[in-house]
């Protein structure tokens, strides 16, 4: 247990290490362990967990995944700058290397979600998921659903579907005036809360239109600062709000998938074994229901779908359930 503590104290009489909790890009953090004992504990506990000498927390070790390192040093025999950044350095290293190994061998989940439902290719989305028996995100625009019979019957598909959980992704889709429709967060608000209303939404769950944004738990990621008041306003009444690790991309003239499949879930793969996701073993992919309006593109997705499922033990889960931390 004191092992890593000795040599560093060989190295440049470095007493002990503490880590301070902070949310992977939200900033926001709690206070780390005060006495040397428990930074000790806190930083080697990782070599012992397998052989259940120390409790299994949840959330352990996506805790230590996301922490930056911070070494306090004897006052009395001061070390260089380059020195401490070294050992820092070497620190974080050993941590991860420490932390994949811990979370290759935990459960991984992926999360199917598609934008804008419904559209022409939600239909055939809600089939594919029946066929391959998958768990699926429909993130709905409640304007699209009201266009025509045949939309209002595709949304009711996935309402009904066991396999599908149906989010909000606003009434109107910003009118594809991000900028705009974010300057009012009020009425950006007001929006989305219509659509909860219109699409008999049972989850509080919203991913923003045109927006990467992530605010949910202990983490705040924004990507663009127009969208930040929209988010937080929704946040602060019970809305979890989610963006995306992978984006499958659309053509915008034709509406394809770009991207190969290979090249997808390759990148699912990456993100994945790397740990690079927002959440380590979780992976979201974002899609477009449109992108899967003719057999080319629903063989793409079906391709996807089994690829994944022939060559990788990742659970298929729902948003709703996002994250599982280990």
């Amino acid at each position: 247990m004191f092992k890593g503590k000795k040599n560093l104290i060989g190295i440049g009489a470095v007493l002990y290490f503490s880590v301070a909790l902070v949310s992977c890009g939200g900033g926001i953090s709690s206070k780390a362990a005060n006495s040397p004992q428990d930074s000790v504990i806190w930083t080697d506990s990782l070599v012992t967990e397998a052989t259940d000498t120390v409790p299994v927390l949840t959330g352990f070790l996506s805790k230590r995944w996301k922490d930056p390192v911070h070494i306090e040093v004897d006052t009395l025999h001061p070390i260089s700058k380059d020195s401490l950044a070294k050992l820092v350095r070497v620190e974080r290293r050993r941590i991860r290397d420490s932390v994949r190994l811990a979370l290759d061998n935990k459960p991984k989940h992926v999360y199917f979600t598609f934008d804008d439902g419904p559209l022409l290719g939600s239909k055939a989305i809600d089939s594919i998921a029946k066929s391959r028996n998958i768990r699926i995100n429909a993130f709905l625009v409640g304007k699209h659903a009201f266009m025509s019979k045949g939309l209002k019957r595709d949304y009711q598909r996935y309402y009904d579907n066991p396999l599908v959980e149906c989010y909000n992704h606003s009434y109107t889709h910003a009118n594809n005036k991000f900028t705009t429709f974010y300057s009012n967060p009020v009425g950006a608000f007001n929006d989305f809360e219509k659509n909860e209303e219109d699409l008999k939404l049972q989850h509080k769950i919203i991913r923003l239109p045109g927006r990467n944004i992530w605010i949910y738990d202990d983490v705040r990621r924004i990507d663009l600062q127009s969208g930040a008041s929209t988010a937080d306003m929704l946040y602060s009444n019970g809305y979890k709000i989610f963006g995306w690790d992978v984006e499958w991309k659309i053509h915008g003239l034709t509406g394809k998938p770009i991207q190969s499949v290979h090249e997808i879930y390759t990148r699912i793969r990456n993100y994945m074994n790397n740990k690079s996701s927002m959440e380590p073993n979780n992976v979201v992919l974002l899609m477009h229901d449109d992108m899967f309006q003719n057999k080319k593109g629903q063989q793409l997705l079906s391709s996807l779908i089994d690829t994944i499922q022939n060559n990788t033990d990742y659970k298929f889960e729902f948003m709703q359930d996002y994250p599982f931390r280990y």
